[in-house]
């Protein structure tokens, strides 16, 4: 498949949307059942936003689609080629991009769907030299809400995972925790003065009270071990391991981040998809 491929020929059509007004439950829904990490948002058939995963985890409380969602999100045209894709994905540091057509929606193209067109175009670059290293490991006994912080904190979506040994075990991605995670209720209780704080004669131990009531529903990480939820069947890569052959390993197991290890099988960082992408850019 050569390098101008245009964006209409791997963009997938039948794409799943959220709309305004929504909530964040039906987000959910949607990314769980579809095995997805994010969506379109759309009003009156335009697209005006996009929804995933880390706007769920980074705002757990909050269930407006309207306040979690990225507004004016980046569109690509379906005449457009892939490496096109490839400097918009980087640039904006984005997954995936509403493919827009006289201001309508007419698909979707992910970074997964730009490494699958790169596994055909025989790049033999090695992959080291395009290695980000931010890496965040964590330990296998570490409870999973520590994990999803951490990785949050580091703006990571993957983490290796080492045991005690400091032996590579398995990898745990934000699509992990997402998908242990449930919706938690609770009622909680705040108390509201009756008393006014321009009243000369209202003393704050003899102010009136009362108590509002309200309901809070949020996203709860269970308060299991990241050994509980990894994957241990792990690919792996070498960093002398060329570019479209990691290309070709990561759109056979439908996986957007390899660990890399030495000859040894230690860990000596991770290659995301995104990584890849610097070497369609520079082809």
């Amino acid at each position: 498949m050569p390098k101008n491929t245009i964006i209409e020929e791997i963009m997938v059509r039948d794409v799943a949307c959220a709309t305004l007004p929504g909530s964040r439950d039906e987000v959910l829904k949607i990314l769980k059942n579809k095995r997805i990490s994010g969506v379109p948002v759309l009003k009156d058939n335009k697209v005006v936003g996009l929804i995933t995963r880390t706007n769920l985890l980074r705002k757990p409380e909050e269930e407006q689609l309207a306040l979690l969602m990225a507004r004016d999100p980046a569109t690509i045209a379906p005449d457009a080629n892939i490496i096109d894709a490839a400097r918009l994905f980087l640039e904006n540091r984005i997954r995936r991009l509403p493919v827009v057509e006289d201001d309508k929606l007419v698909g979707l193209v992910t970074i997964a769907d730009v490494i699958g067109s790169m596994a055909d175009l025989n790049i033999v670059e090695p992959i080291g030299q395009f290695l980000n290293n931010g890496v965040v490991p964590v330990w296998d006994e570490t409870p999973l809400p520590v994990v999803a912080r951490a990785m949050e904190l580091a703006h990571v979506k993957a983490s290796p995972v080492l045991d005690s040994d400091i032996e590579l075990v398995g990898i745990i991605s934000d699509r992990d925790i997402i998908s242990a995670s449930v919706i938690e209720d609770t009622v909680e209780m705040s108390d509201m003065s009756a008393g006014s704080d321009d009243d000369a004669w209202t003393w704050e131990s003899m102010r009136d009270t009362m108590s509002i009531y309200y309901s809070v529903s949020r996203i709860k990480v269970p308060n299991v071990l990241a050994k509980d939820i990894m994957v241990k069947d792990m690919i792996t890569a070498a960093s002398i391991s060329g570019v479209s052959d990691c290309a070709r390993k990561m759109k056979r197991s439908k996986i957007d981040q390899m660990p890399v290890v030495n000859a040894n099988q230690k860990l000596i960082g991770i290659l995301r998809d995104r990584d890849l992408l610097k070497a369609l850019v520079d082809y």
